[in-house]
């Protein structure tokens, strides 16, 4: 319990530094860019206060810091020039002059929150000394890691390549992961917290890490991620409805043929 209240003060005092910063740059889009380094952050954190198998504990660590960094790097490289995203201009005008202090709790301070329910995985994962040593459990664990890491990454890099030709301006990604899943890119994301759960459920409370895999699998599928995202992009291009009709919403499947 020492661990996790001091681990919500390090997410919650994080989030408070990132809201100063958007107050100075007037952009609250970078609390997406220290998304995943707050996770790495609480995973470091642990890993020096915890007594747990170091194995166990360097494991759950190094998974959080590949994942988080580089989800940082590449929403950071996506945003450079780009200003500030439309869903918070979009909150910067409805709240108007109120804005500088509605963003602390709208934005940072929920993120932060939602940043540490996440993460318990990996503070409950580290805290247990027992079992003693890793068996079979980590090895499914890590590989269902590796498989959501490596969907992740390819999806991002295929979408960034597509949107960097010009030609493809006003397109829809169709291709590569995306023929399959209209969502790759964050169902590579639930795979690696479902992975990482099941690292943590060998461990005598790794139950209680659930809450882990299915708030993030909620969000994304419920929240700031499938629903948010087709509901943009069907405002901007009305090929995505033909798209949405022959291809997986989220769990990669072969395409349907027209009149299926």
């Amino acid at each position: 319990m020492e661990i996790l209240g001091i681990n919500l003060v390090l997410a919650t005092a994080l989030m408070f530094c990132v809201w100063l910063l958007s107050l100075a740059l007037r952009d609250s889009s970078i609390a997406d860019v220290f998304w995943g380094l707050g996770f790495v952050l609480i995973a470091w954190s642990t890993f020096f206060q915890a007594e747990g198998v170091f194995l166990r504990k360097l494991l759950i660590t190094v998974l959080v810091s590949l994942w988080g960094l580089r989800l940082a790097g590449y929403i950071g490289y996506r945003k450079l020039g780009e200003g500030e995203d439309r869903r918070y201009r979009k909150w910067r005008e409805q709240y108007g002059k109120n804005y500088w202090w509605v963003s602390l709790f709208k934005v940072f301070l929920l993120q932060g929150l939602l940043l540490w329910v996440v993460s318990l995985v990996v503070q409950i994962g580290q805290a247990s000394p027992t079992p003693p040593a890793l068996g079979w459990l980590e090895g499914v664990g890590a590989f269902v890691w590796a498989v959501g890491f490596v969907f992740e990454v390819t999806a991002d890099y295929q979408l960034y390549r597509f949107k960097a030709d010009p030609a493809n301006k006003g397109k829809v990604m169709d291709r590569g992961l995306w023929g399959t899943s209209r969502h790759p890119n964050y169902f590579g994301e639930c795979l690696v917290w479902w992975g990482l759960f099941l690292v943590t459920l060998s461990t005598p409370n790794g139950l209680w890490a659930l809450i882990s895999p299915v708030t993030i699998t909620f969000l994304l599928l419920k929240v700031s991620g499938v629903t948010l995202t087709e509901k943009n992009i069907e405002e901007k291009r009305p090929a995505y409805r033909a798209y949405k009709e022959r291809t997986s919403p989220f769990v990669p499947w072969f395409p349907r043929r027209k009149g299926s």
